[in-house]
């Protein structure tokens, strides 16, 4: 600390006044004029010198990212840009740099229930953990504010890789709209790669959408496992809701 204030002013005093006003005010840990040149003569530790490097390069990484990336996110980046960083080290560089991940707000419910009964099972019961991609899919819309009204997006994580495998955008809800668009998609991508089809499990909430004919037709022609959660209930798509948060509030910029 007091190496940088000499730095700092020493240009404008001198060091040797700079020290001598410093033992004055403090009884100890002050700095002799001798010790700030050996100090600067000292070659820096390997960490001090690592994390020199790294912080211009986290806040680049943060900037190209729209400023809203939290720890998490910004160590994943980090070591897909080459860098040998650790979580807890990118936590330490993220505060040194004074930068940090965008507050969420709270989202108002979209979820409407279908007024026909619904007899599929939930088969994730909250644990949201897959082996191998497309083996668990969760689905789930949201919407956003626009100048011209709503606009309703809807996305089909894989939970295994956690990429979004399927997106549609609709000014309405209705279900040929966005959701459909979002599951064709995501189809067209699994048979793309070969994947079994019947051993996907589809996993949504109650929501109308969700459970309706012009929906759930192909995905039973497929042999796609259909699972839902409770309605209202956003624990048991507690991933989806998570990607629905994050789009609102990483690439939208809105919290409600």
């Amino acid at each position: 600390m007091m190496i940088r204030f000499i730095d700092q002013y020493k240009n404008h005093f001198g060091v040797e006044p700079i020290c001598r006003a410093l033992s004055a005010f403090l009884e100890d840990g002050f700095i002799t004029s001798r010790g700030y040149r050996a100090a600067k003569k000292r070659i820096p530790a390997a960490r001090t010198l690592k994390d020199q490097l790294l912080i211009p390069e986290l806040v680049k990484i943060h900037e190209e990212n729209y400023g809203v990336y939290g720890v998490r996110k910004m160590w994943h980046a980090a070591r897909r840009a080459g860098w040998d960083i650790g979580r807890d080290q990118t936590y330490r560089l993220m505060r040194a740099a004074g930068i940090q991940g965008i507050h969420r707000g709270r989202k108002p419910i979209t979820t409407r229930q279908a007024k026909e009964a619904d007899t599929r099972p939930d088969l994730v019961n909250r644990n949201f953990t897959a082996t191998a991609p497309n083996r668990l899919w969760v689905a789930d819309f949201t919407y956003v504010r626009t100048y011209s009204g709503f606009c309703y997006t809807a996305f089909i994580t894989d939970v295994f890789s956690r990429k979004i495998v399927g997106w549609g955008v609709s000014s309405t809800m209705h279900t040929l709209g966005m959701p459909v668009m979002a599951l064709k998609q995501a189809l067209f991508q699994a048979k793309k790669d070969g994947s079994d089809l019947t051993q996907i499990v589809h996993h949504s909430d109650r929501g109308a959408q969700y459970i309706a004919g012009d929906y759930t037709r192909e995905l039973t022609e497929l042999g796609v496992q259909l699972s839902v959660g409770s309605t209202g209930d956003s624990y048991d798509n507690a991933l989806a809701e998570s990607v629905n948060g994050a789009y609102k509030a990483e690439l939208v910029g809105l919290s409600d």
